[in-house]
């Protein structure tokens, strides 16, 4: 039986994999060998050119000290300002009137009285 990888984004987390690795400083030689897996393999993972099982992501995320649900995700849910780094990433690619309709509804949504 065949499973489907539905909703994977494989690419992307072979990117946070390969964006993790080399904040460590680490080579993909470096690695491979701490999750004993050959280069090439953990190149495909980063390219995304291939599945990782879930054992295998526990690894590399515990090789690289980060958490499985971050290397996954993207997130780490137990940091409550996750929301407030993605806000401040959407709000930096808006335009100041961009910005100010959105302050704009924010406030709205939160209640706050125009002044």
């Amino acid at each position: 039986m065949e499973i489907v990888d539905a909703n994977i984004d494989f690419k992307l987390i072979g990117q946070r994999i390969k964006e993790a690795r080399a904040k460590k400083g680490w080579s993909q030689e470096k690695l491979a060998e701490t999750i004993d897996v050959a280069v090439a393999f953990l190149s495909r993972v980063e390219r995304g050119g291939t599945t990782v099982n879930l054992k295998r992501l526990g690894q590399i995320a515990t090789a690289l000290d980060m958490p499985l649900e971050e290397l996954i995700t993207g997130v780490v849910v137990e940091d409550n300002r996750y929301l407030d780094r993605e806000f401040a990433d959407l709000l930096s690619q808006c335009s100041k009137d961009k910005q100010r309709l959105i302050y704009n509804i924010a406030k709205i949504v939160a209640g706050v009285k125009f002044v």
